[in-house]
């Protein structure tokens, strides 16, 4: 009777992961010398192995004097469970014992998560001999694994000859053929599940929902999005998050909030992926209102993503008194430093003008990743201090961390704004040479931007001759720019004709090759640049400014005139003894 109770309390444990029960219900076994045949050896051992003691489970495996397949079943997909398969794969090779369809199964996983497609397809063998590889456990289990090792043909194959393929043979299929850039054939697949009248689970969705990420998807994603709200699914953290992050990659901050909203237990994630999603659609201010709705009308504790997503919304805003309030809380709370946070404190105080602060928390970094090297390299470019840009960037390949992309980004900024021209240069032309990086866009843009402010508007023009980015629109702007600076009518209506053949969709070709006009006292060529503007229907973009008044960021557009105290803001003007006359109120 003892015997059984414990065993049944042993069983329990090990579905609810009660390990502190376990390691009771253990001890009483022990004490009360009940023999450990291999039955309760193999609750014990299951109990360890569920609840993540692997090490413990072991010992108890190795002490057994007799095991049988339940017992090598427990441990062998506890190893996989625990994220050890190279473990696994070593304990089922020294099985003598012919294997079941749960070892077989946990084995497969095991070699999937090591994508050992050799092994996984001897394993497969083994079971096609003792008839184990129809059975669903297994035949789910090869689908996955040959998808993992990017042998898409052969899941299909296992899939089609499973006698009675479950939603779990669908969803490894769905997720399998998105993982390998088969998308057509993932919703091919999810179409013929509903067909035979299965009934999608949120793993199903999770896959095809993830891809919906492009304008070209958007209708298949409101699609699915719909089928989740019939099937209830959408009010769930675990498919809500998706949709969120889908229409966020879309800059549809509406929907990313009403799917916000309609999820009934938020988690961490959720709350991390709508500030994340505010922060990639610009609406800063909004994330930092949610990020303190969280915190005060929620019982979910921020996590340090949290963190970092309210200093990037701070950073986005310049707001430096809502940066200081985050970081002096996580000094108060925050008993170690975490990577990610340091790389947003560095990156918030530099982008709100405060690039000693930025260096100071650098500084005090226990631990440099490229990320953090790349934010205080722009930092101080974006602050004119270059040389300290040039001599952080040194630095960082005496360390040995080699630079990416972002970093000649952060470089040539830091170069052009410093007036470095001939270093700039040198950087430039070593991203291919020594690192083997190839410039884009951003970084030809920098330096064709960097050699026209220094007036070498011919070396601008050769560079622009030798890359595919000559008839970018802002790489002209750019240089047009620098043309009108510089005086020089030439070039710049030669770089004006050119960006207006492209068909321009601002009005800033027009005006700069006006103002060209202008500086040199071509008054007839002004009117017609004029002209030309009227002409193409494009209207100037008003300016507008941002000031942070006692935490509230207030936006002022010219020309705008419907503030809700624009008759306060008058007033003040007039006690300051402005004449009426001499200002213009820009709201």
């Amino acid at each position: 009777m003892i015997t059984e109770t414990l065993s049944s309390l042993l069983h329990q444990c090990s579905k609810s992961k009660a390990l502190r029960c376990g390691l009771s219900l253990h001890a009483a076994v022990l004490k009360t010398c009940i023999k450990l045949d291999v039955f309760m050896s193999n609750h014990v051992l299951n109990m360890y192995a569920k609840c993540g003691q692997i090490t413990f489970a072991r010992q108890v495996f190795d002490e057994m004097l007799e095991k049988n397949l339940v017992s090598w079943s427990a441990m062998i997909s506890g190893y996989d469970q625990a994220g050890e398969p190279e473990m696994a794969i070593d304990l089922y090779s020294q099985m003598l014992l012919v294997p079941n369809e749960y070892i077989f199964a946990s084995v497969i996983s095991a070699c999937a998560s090591l994508s050992a497609l050799t092994q996984g397809q001897k394993i497969h063998a083994r079971s096609l001999k003792f008839g184990y590889e129809s059975i669903s456990f297994v035949s789910n289990s090869l689908i996955s694994m040959y998808m993992k090792c990017n042998q898409c043909s052969d899941a299909f194959s296992i899939f089609t000859n499973t006698p009675e393929p479950n939603r779990v043979s669908y969803n490894a299929l769905i997720t399998g053929f998105v993982a390998n850039q088969q998308l057509e054939r993932g919703f091919e697949i999810f179409k013929h599940m509903l067909q035979q009248g299965l009934i999608p689970d949120r793993f199903a969705f999770m896959g095809l929902l993830g891809i919906c990420t492009t304008t070209e998807n958007l209708k298949r994603g409101t699609e699915l999005h719909c089928q989740t709200i019939k099937l209830n699914l959408d009010s769930t953290p675990f498919i809500g998050n998706v949709i969120m992050t889908m229409y966020s990659e879309l800059h549809l901050l509406e929907e990313a909030e009403k799917a916000f909203k309609l999820i009934e237990k938020k988690d961490v994630i959720s709350w991390n992926t709508f500030i994340a999603a505010c922060s990639h659609s610009d609406d800063h201010e909004k994330g930092l209102r949610v990020f303190k709705q969280m915190t005060e009308e929620s019982n979910v504790r921020p996590d340090d993503f949290t963190f970092s997503s309210a200093l990037a919304a701070c950073a986005g805003l310049a707001s430096m008194r809502h940066g200081k309030q985050i970081h002096a809380h996580l000094m108060r709370t925050r008993l170690y430093q975490d990577l990610g946070v340091d790389n947003a404190l560095v990156n918030m105080y530099a982008k709100c003008g405060c690039i000693s602060s930025a260096y100071d928390i650098y500084i005090e970094m226990v631990h440099h990743n490229l990320v953090s090297w790349n934010t205080i390299i722009v930092g101080f470019g974006n602050h004119g201090l270059g040389e300290k840009a040039v001599e952080l960037f040194e630095q960082m390949n005496a360390t040995g961390i080699r630079p990416d992309s972002v970093t000649f980004i952060g470089l040539l900024t830091a170069c052009n704004h410093a007036g470095l021209v001939d270093k700039g240069q040198v950087y430039f032309n070593s991203m291919e040479e020594t690192y083997g990086i190839t410039p884009d866009i951003e970084h030809f843009s920098c330096l064709i931007d960097m050699l026209g402010r220094a007036g070498r508007l011919n070396e601008a023009e050769e560079y622009m001759r030798k890359f595919p980015f000559w008839n970018d629109p802002v790489v002209l702007g750019s240089l047009l720019s620098a043309s009108r600076l510089h005086g020089d009518v030439v070039i710049g209506e030669r770089l004006a004709r050119w960006l207006l053949t492209l068909q321009p969709v601002t009005t800033s070709p027009y005006v700069l090759l006006s103002n060209l006009y202008a500086s040199d006292g071509m008054w007839d060529s002004v009117a017609e640049a004029r002209k030309m503007l009227k002409g193409s229907s494009l209207k100037k973009e008003p300016g507008y400014s941002l000031i942070e008044v006692s935490g509230i960021v207030e936006k002022f557009t010219i020309g705008d005139f419907t503030h809700s105290r624009s008759k306060e803001i008058e007033g003040i003007l007039k006690t300051l003894s402005w004449a009426v006359g001499e200002f213009t109120l820009y709201n």
